[in-house]
């Protein structure tokens, strides 16, 4: 599958230029359109699992490995290079936007807010597995926009630089994820070309997605890390051996048998009972 077939990939690819900037808009993606802020005042990044999840769904994701296996044709230490230098600009990218989150959070109500984090992670999921789906909904950073004025408190706003080093960390191991996905992916490349199914993987990290929303959104109340073992198993129905493999083609024809070689056809001339 060519990268032009993923949904996301697809609408990005169209605006930039270059399979090294596609991959960086696509893994700078949640940051650029509020997505990683929505899930630090969500609560998400508060447990480890949380922080896993996220890198692998959020940064990672099915449209990192299909610009890495589709369009990403340099070598593997050029690609190393590449993905090493988006981490240098996205790690600080995410802490910096876990200074400005306790600001925010001060100027909402966060139990709203945080269905809205939910709804913006189905969209995600819905547009990942269907491009016409994704016609329909709106963008991500117009959800968030509408949540924020749903929740907004402007007389609790308090407009103060609250360094929060737990929440700094939490956020940069978050991003490091993502990209130690992207470089694991990459490394791997020459061998999963051919043989992962694009498609099948894309398919399955939108319903991983969509199962991870559902804590945030208040539907499922688990800590059971059910989104990434749904992320597992598609990426075991993905790998498919097989298709890397040509069948082989049969250039001559059926043998020839001693039966066929010597066989008369009748004197269809006689009547049928002599």
């Amino acid at each position: 599958m060519s990268v032009s077939e993923h949904p996301v990939a697809l609408t990005i690819e169209q605006r930039v230029g270059g399979a090294t900037t596609l991959l960086a808009t696509v893994m700078a993606l949640p940051l650029l359109d509020g997505l990683f802020v929505a899930l630090l005042l969500a609560g998400t990044l508060s447990t480890p699992l949380g922080m896993l999840e996220t890198g692998l769904l959020v940064f990672g994701g099915s449209a990192t490995v299909a610009v890495i296996l589709a369009e990403l044709d340099e070598g593997r230490r050029a690609m190393v290079r590449s993905i090493l230098l988006i981490g240098a600009g996205l790690i600080p990218l995410a802490t910096l936007q876990a200074v400005i989150a306790p600001t925010i959070e001060s100027a909402i109500e966060l139990a709203i807010f945080q269905r809205f984090a939910g709804v913006v992670i189905l969209a995600i999921a819905a547009s990942t597995a269907s491009a016409k789906i994704g016609e329909y909904l709106p963008r991500p950073g117009v959800i968030i926009l509408l949540g924020l004025l749903a929740s907004v408190r402007p007389a609790s706003l308090t407009v103060e630089v609250v360094i929060d080093s737990g929440l700094l960390a939490r956020a940069a191991i978050t991003a490091a994820i993502g990209v130690g996905f992207a470089l694991a992916v990459a490394l791997a490349a020459p061998a999963l070309r051919g043989v992962v199914d694009l498609d099948r993987f894309r398919f399955g990290s939108s319903v991983a997605l969509g199962v991870f929303a559902l804590p945030v959104v208040g539907v499922l109340d688990t800590d059971a890390p059910i989104a990434l073992a749904v992320l597992v198993v598609s990426g075991l129905f993905a790998y498919s051996p097989d298709r890397g493999e040509k069948p082989e083609e049969d250039t001559g024809g059926p043998p020839e048998s001693a039966t066929d070689a010597d066989y008369t056809p009748e004197d269809t001339t006689r009547a049928p009972w002599l």
